[in-house]
């Protein structure tokens, strides 16, 4: 065939294959544009899970009458006009194709009054011509009319699912849309009937209610608010405790700049933050926005724009584990948690991104921890470790423990756990706090406090390592030998003494004396592929931590083993040190509060 040009309606039927997969992929482009035209209030009405129709109408700017036609044009745009522009872009919609491209594959009717006119104008088209405006009775904003989607690309059409499912997505799309702007109101209809109204949010209480609509009570109940900045970089949101934890990913939503993404940055951050409080296999959940400067990240990767490129990955990857690993570290029982988790400062009035801004000020860091149980004894030993000086004597004090409190002991001076009361069935844990009754799981608990005591003093000694009789010969890439020779000291920080000996051979010379016995080679790789993705690796770390983890597990108190009321104490108080006592080392809850409230409930008290 000979070279020639392609028709436009051609053109862009072939865009419409990049940005229109399906009803759902309508939907979101038109809602772009419309938040991008600063509505406030926005009605979305589909038909057959929006095979039939999709209207969606806003109370935005509008469109001027001289511009209606030229926004179905390709590539035609009010929000870009140089190199400048797109390299720092503000706006969801940006590229001006969406509009061509929908239009070409469906039958689209736009009706628009511009903010200072009179008079509304209406452009009809079917796929491949279009009207010249003509008057139109609206209100400011604009009106877009998809009809009849792929009518004119049937096999496009046979690709797509059953009425319920496009729906389904179509209402997923409406959700994400609706968290990054809070301060919109949000209708969406099907087959005439309304299935989702998100009223405006203006302040913190009708955000977490939003939230809530969303994303369930259930999340909300067990989430944690955050909202902390850094290196001209925040992060805010909710993210849920690791008690609700998800078979899938399914409830997590993190916006850039208040743009939906999914990116391999962000996700391998987050994974890692909750890496030490999960159980294998389960997947946080979480509503987050980063917030940065335009000009740090590239909206421009996706022609759909569901991924973005930051010009620093590193720095965002590590501020996000940083910020997401100490907020998660940080969860300990207090008297704030147990009194009114929910009790978060008021929204303050909201720009035009919908963003909040009162600053996160994490608790303060954990003091000296001191194991109430002398079982630690064996394991310092095995660590080949010197006993701490607070371990002997907290063998030699175990009877000091607070004991019960007076009758008359003021509410504000019990602790957030309170004081031990009896012990159930050699398992758990009886105490009484202001609020009503706690229920620990000791061996849980125990097994939380001393994993961490045995990782802080294995961060705060130099790592041992032991050189191999016979060095480990690897054959690898040339780019895997390069990041090995590259991050050679990184690696020697962790007890790896890798050198290379030619141009895809690598060699291992040395290795982490708690990782003898360990699949060296497969690790090794392991890391080279996390150093050549990410550009840091937490792979070494994680073993030793793993290995930690099963020595806290054998060396924590079993069931059935008898405490004294003041070794219940002293395991509360440790508790109340603790980073991530609420969970232990393999994701389970370790304590769990009931209320006076729920007690006199349970016992129909007072009805």
């Amino acid at each position: 065939m000979p070279i020639k040009q392609l028709p436009s309606h051609l053109i862009n039927q072939i865009a419409a294959g990049e940005v229109v997969e399906r009803p759902s992929s309508v939907l979101k482009e038109l809602a772009e544009n419309s938040l991008d035209a600063n509505a406030t209030h926005i009605t979305i009405d589909v038909e057959q899970g929006g095979v039939k129709r999709i209207r969606i109408r806003d109370n935005g700017t509008g469109i001027p009458k001289e511009e209606i036609k030229l926004a179905l044009s390709r590539h035609a745009t009010s929000k870009i006009a140089s190199l400048h522009d797109l390299e720092q872009v503000r706006s969801l919609g940006f590229r001006g194709e969406a509009l061509p491209s929908i239009a070409s594959v469906s039958r689209l009717t736009l009706s628009s009054r511009w903010k200072t006119a009179e008079q509304a104008w209406r452009v009809q088209g079917d796929g491949q011509h279009f009207s010249e405006p003509m008057p139109d009775s609206h209100p400011v904003g604009t009106t877009i009319n998809v009809s009849d989607l792929f009518y004119n690309t049937p096999a496009r059409r046979k690709f797509l699912k059953t009425e319920r499912t496009e729906y389904k997505h179509l209402e997923e799309v409406v959700k994400k849309m609706a968290l990054s702007r809070f301060d919109t109101h949000i209708e969406l209809r099907h087959n005439q009937k309304t299935t989702l109204l998100l009223p405006a949010a203006h302040n913190q209480e009708q955000a977490d209610k939003r939230v809530s609509q969303i994303t369930g009570s259930s999340f909300m109940n067990q989430s944690l608010y955050l909202d902390y900045s850094a290196a001209d970089l925040r992060l805010w949101g909710w993210i849920g405790l690791p008690t609700f934890s998800r078979s899938q990913a399914d409830l997590q939503y993190f916006y850039v700049n208040n743009r939906i993404i999914k990116d391999k940055v962000v996700t391998h951050a987050v994974r890692q933050s909750y890496s030490d409080v999960l159980y294998h296999g389960r997947h946080p959940a979480y509503v987050l926005f980063l917030e940065l400067n335009p000009e740090s990240v590239d909206v421009n990767a996706h022609p759909a724009k569901h991924e973005v490129r930051f010009r620093e990955a590193r720095l965002v990857h590590d501020f996000l584990y940083r910020t997401l690993h100490q907020a998660l570290a940080d969860i300990r029982p207090d008297t704030n948690t147990l009194s009114n988790q929910k009790k978060r400062p008021d929204l303050p009035a909201q720009t035009p991104q919908g963003t909040l801004t009162q600053a996160y000020t994490p608790p303060s860091q954990q003091g000296n921890l001191t194991m109430p149980v002398s079982e630690q004894l064996s394991t310092y030993k095995r660590l080949g470790q010197a006993i701490p000086a607070d371990l002997k004597l907290a063998t030699t004090t175990h009877n000091a423990s607070p004991s019960l409190p007076q009758p008359n002991t003021p509410d504000t001076n019990i602790p957030p756990l309170g004081y031990a009361l009896a012990q159930l069935h050699g398992i758990y844990i009886l105490a009484e706090n202001a609020h009503g009754l706690v229920l620990v799981d000791m061996h849980a608990a125990h097994e939380r406090i001393t994993y961490e005591s045995l990782k802080k003093s294995h961060s705060e000694e130099a790592i041992r390592s032991q050189p191999l009789l016979v060095p480990l010969t690897l054959n690898v890439s040339q780019k895997e030998a390069d990041f090995a020779e590259e991050y050679a000291q990184t690696l020697q920080q962790f007890g790896f003494e890798i050198s290379r000996l030619a141009v895809e051979k690598i060699v291992i010379r040395t290795i982490p004396s708690l990782l003898r016995g360990a699949d060296i080679e497969t690790l090794a790789r392991d890391v080279l592929a996390d150093l050549i993705t990410h550009g840091s690796s937490d792979r070494i770390q994680t073993q030793i931590n793993e290995i930690l983890s099963t020595m806290a597990c054998h060396s924590a108190v079993r069931a059935n083993h008898k405490l004294t009321v003041s070794e219940m104490n002293t395991l509360l108080r440790d508790m109340e040190r603790t980073e991530r006592s609420g969970q232990c080392n393999h994701g389970r809850p370790t304590w769990t509060q009931m209320s006076i409230e729920q007690l006199d409930k349970l016992f129909m008290r007072g009805q």
